[in-house]
């Protein structure tokens, strides 16, 4: 039988222990004072007013947060459906040809570019999901939101497991490679302006209807949306994509390939919910400070960019991802409604979307199928 003190527990065999008697009679009284008090309950109870969807709001809402329809943000639900047609896990795929490229094709360079883009992969999921986990879902107030959030913690958890199964296939070092971002400074730097962002809004006690307060978290909430899933992620996985491309660490690709179309939502849904806040909160974010954000993850970008690629790989140089960076990052404001940060920035990696959208012939004997359903197609 199940244990329901330990799930994970083996199964006993033979009789069950039997439980302490209950005294029945105590469990009459209680029954009985429950009853009369809520008899007494009931003459004073005023049920509350019907729920009114206009009064839905994405912070700040008075409206009751555990009911969920009807909907002030049905997109938000339809995110919800389609995210949960995008599901694998790290076991799906198949590692053994990534093990063999690691050890007799790679070039000491390419290893160096492989193990660099996991070590900064694996604490930039994990603080992903810390922000929406703990800081911006707690602070929206329609359920409709929270869902989707709620799932897309699940998906950076599961991006975890992810890096850390390509870290175990490929047999690398675990505390070398996790504790890359502490020692090395190009990668610590840009973890160093996640934890700053991530912390102005864990503070308790934040009020959102103070505009101060509320602007940080949307500044706070624009770093997430915009550079960190939107720009960095993109960035950080387009090295193995180029290894792809010339038919190397096609499974670590593919494990990403579905990482980035996850990421693709989470992006757009930031996006969608940032605009929602400055229609219905009439917030318009400082462009001093947004300045600041985009010059700081740039020059974050570039120092990380020298230290990944000191010495470029076939297909693939410091000045290509620098500039995809700049290129995303004009996607990403033109969306929002702000001017370009980086005017005249070129698409430096124009087989970045091909080779994300790849759609591969599967052998049904062989394989496990996993591709994407509708929900998890990519729009640039």
């Amino acid at each position: 039988m199940l244990n329901w003190d330990d799930p994970l527990a083996p199964t006993s065999s033979g009789l069950e222990v039997e439980a302490d008697p209950v005294d029945k009679n105590s469990n009459r009284n209680r029954l009985a004072n429950a009853a009369l008090d809520d008899g007494a309950f009931a003459e004073a109870y005023e049920p509350p007013q019907p729920v009114n969807v206009e009064d839905k709001r994405v912070v700040n809402g008075n409206t009751d947060i555990n009911q969920l329809a009807p909907f002030k943000y049905p997109w938000a639900w339809n995110y919800f459906l389609n995210a949960n047609k995008n599901h694998w896990t790290p076991l799906d795929i198949n590692m053994t040809q990534d093990l063999h490229d690691y050890q007799h094709k790679l070039t000491t360079e390419e290893r160096h570019v492989y193990e660099t883009v996991l070590a900064y992969l694996t604490t930039a999921d994990i603080l992903a999901m810390r922000n929406i986990g703990l800081a911006v879902m707690e602070k929206m107030t329609a359920p409709e939101l929270q869902i989707y959030q709620a799932r897309q913690v699940y998906e950076e958890a599961l991006h975890t497991w992810t890096y850390q199964h390509c870290i175990e296939s490929m047999g690398l070092d675990q505390s070398e490679i996790y504790n890359r971002y502490r020692v090395v400074p190009q990668i610590h730097r840009k973890i160093q302006i996640c934890n700053r962002r991530l912390d102005s809004i864990l503070r308790p006690g934040i009020d959102l209807n103070d505009r101060a307060e509320l602007e940080n978290f949307a500044l706070a909430y624009f770093f997430f949306a915009a550079v960190f899933e939107g720009c960095w992620f993109y960035n950080g996985f387009s090295p193995i994509f180029s290894l792809q491309r010339r038919g190397l660490m096609k499974g670590t690709a593919e494990q990403l390939q579905y990482i980035m179309r996850d990421e693709v939502m989470h992006c757009s849904f930031g996006i969608r919910v940032l605009k929602q806040i400055f229609k219905e909160e009439n917030l318009q974010l400082d462009p001093v400070a947004v300045r600041e954000i985009w010059d700081e993850a740039e020059a974050a970008e570039i120092e990380y960019a020298d230290y990944l690629l000191q010495d470029p790989i076939l297909g693939y140089a410091k000045e290509d991802h620098v500039e995809q960076f700049r290129f995303m990052a004009n996607r990403r404001s033109r969306a929002l409604g702000f001017e370009e940060p980086f005017p005249g920035a070129k698409n430096s990696l124009p087989w970045l979307d091909e080779q994300t959208n790849l759609r591969k012939e599967k052998n049904f004997f062989e394989t496990r199928v996993t591709e994407y359903q509708t929900g998890g197609a990519l729009v640039w």
